[in-house]
């Protein structure tokens, strides 16, 4: 199966159970998802400390952007060239419609929103503001990928620590999701991707993930950035909820006088009519 990316984590000790019907009795095989024992809350406190909220540089991702942009195979820049002139013309074309999520490598690269972060034991967790499908699991309990993992938009993720650097490997992303260098420039990534990052703090409020994408049929190498994130620790900073097609209904009663949401008027290029009331 084609498709590839990588992600993060905590390895877990592992429980056995014992195999049911059709095995030898007495034989016995790992459990997928063992449940956490008081030690492995306990080892959370030895890793770093990525609490909170943490927003993107976005200057840093521009010019990061322009000073060294995706390695392009030719006709894969000859495509970006013309969304290039697009954007500068004055009609730039959305690659994120249709409430899509940013995906895998895009989240990772040009999005403008917060991302909170999660440890358990056996998994770290990303949550996305801006829309319910962004949430990434990287899961560090040891597990590998699957033989031929179904894809996703945000792929399949396993970590391991090195020191106090995780270190995320994504495969089986689906071959649809963009490599983006703004919103308006980017081309799918066609399958057969694989994405490393490396996490890790180079300061008390300062997250660098260094992401190596490898995307053999619309790059000539493995491209290599860095997302630049920052703690807020203002309550200011919370996620908040935020639902993509919500923006498509207004509200509105039905006929037995029940709160509903009804669909809103919009253009023919998607865009919500302003109210008559």
């Amino acid at each position: 199966m084609q498709h590839s990316i990588r992600v993060f984590w905590v390895a877990i000790g592992f429980a056995v159970a014992v195999v049911g019907t059709g095995a030898a009795a007495g034989a016995v095989e790992p459990e997928t998802n063992p449940p956490p024992q008081a030690a492995d809350w306990a080892a959370l406190a030895k890793l770093p400390d990525w609490s909170g909220v943490w927003t993107p540089s976005m200057s840093d991702q521009n010019a990061r952007m322009k000073s060294a942009p995706p390695p392009w195979k030719p006709a894969a820049a000859a495509q970006i060239a013309k969304l290039e002139a697009a954007e500068e013309a004055g009609d730039p074309k959305g690659l994120f419609v249709n409430c899509l999520p940013e995906s895998m490598p895009s989240w990772m690269l040009i999005s403008h929103n917060a991302v909170e972060i999660l440890f358990t034991p056996g998994r770290v967790t990303l949550l996305g503001e801006s829309d319910g499908n962004r949430l990434r699991r990287i899961y560090t309990d040891g597990r590998g990928h699957p033989a031929d993992p179904d894809p996703t938009f945000h792929g399949h993720s396993i970590g391991h620590w090195e020191g106090q650097t995780l270190v995320v490997d994504t495969v089986g992303v689906l071959p649809e999701t963009y490599i983006a260098s703004s919103e308006a420039i980017g081309l799918p990534n066609n399958g057969d991707m694989h994405v490393v990052e490396h996490i890790h703090l180079v300061g008390p409020d300062t997250l660098h993930d260094d992401v190596e994408i490898t995307a053999p049929h619309v790059l000539t190498r493995t491209w290599k950035t860095t997302l630049i994130l920052f703690r807020q620790r203002a309550r200011k900073y919370d996620i908040v909820e935020g639902v993509c097609l919500q923006g498509n209904y207004s509200e509105g009663k039905d006929a037995a006088g029940n709160d509903v949401f009804v669909p809103a008027p919009q253009t023919e290029g998607g865009n919500v009519l302003p109210s008559d009331k």
